[in-house]
């Protein structure tokens, strides 16, 4: 029995050294308080956390997310503001990483930040090289 988790499989599941970000999507909900954050990942053998942080023009957090050792390499989530008014733009940085549990040190695999604004609803796609 030949059993795959991967939609592709010609592409091998990566080590840790070599699993990257494919894409970053953001959909702001028609309240503008929301945003969905979805991410691709390239196929991975062990599981990955993912953190993202939110941060406003002001430079203060406007949010935040925490994946913890993902099962899947596509996931969405929504994230809300934390501000009271927006305050454009934003920005998002997300952090993909592997941790060890006797260990308190993480090991960075990629960092992606990406600036955007929140002035209607929408859907905005940020693709990455593989």
């Amino acid at each position: 029995m030949d059993i795959r988790f991967y939609n592709n499989p010609l592409e091998e599941p990566r080590a840790r050294e070599d699993v990257r970000f494919r894409q970053i999507g953001l959909f702001i909900h028609p309240d503008l308080r929301r945003m969905a954050f979805g991410v691709e990942l390239t196929p991975f053998r062990e599981r990955p956390s993912i953190a993202v942080t939110l941060i406003n023009s002001d430079g203060e957090p406007a949010g935040s997310l925490h994946i913890i050792e993902t099962f899947t390499p596509n996931m969405s989530l929504t994230m809300h503001f934390r501000d009271a008014e927006t305050k454009n733009p934003y920005t998002l940085v997300a952090v993909l990483y592997y941790t060890w549990p006797e260990q308190e040190e993480k090991q960075l695999v990629e960092r992606r930040e990406l600036t955007f604004e929140v002035l209607q609803t929408g859907e905005q796609i940020f693709k990455f090289e593989k």
